[in-house]
Formats: C-alpha cells, structure tokens, sequence
C-alpha cells in the first residue's frame, strides 16, 4: 500500500485554501511588526536628538 494512495484530492485542495490564508495572515502581521519597530525607531531618535540639541544648547550658554 503506497502512501500516496490516501490522498483525498479535494481535501488536498480545500487545505491549500487554508494555508495560502494563513500563510497571507503571519506575513501581514510580520510586516505591520516591522514598521511598528521602525517607526518606534524613528520616534526615539527624534527624541535623543532633541535631548542632545538641549543640553547643548544648555552647555553651551553656560560657558
């Protein structure tokens, strides 16, 4: 008895749908991941360099 000879066809087909759906839904989670990080990046360089813009600024007109 092969292995091959159990296989539904249509069953076979009807799972691909499935798969193809939730292989789409882990990548568009990945990506929304991705762009969560790189805005939370951004975000936080803004905000070191308003730190840094600062104290320069306060170093600066203490000398």
């Amino acid at each position: 008895m092969n292995f091959l000879d159990n296989i539904d066809i249509n069953r076979f087909i009807n799972s691909l749908q499935y798969m193809w759906k939730g292989m789409l839904c882990i990548f568009i989670v990945i990506f929304v991941l991705i762009l969560f990080v790189y805005l939370l990046n951004g975000i936080n360089s803004k905000i070191e360099a308003r730190k840094k813009a600062k104290e320069d600024a306060q170093h600066g007109s203490g000398r």
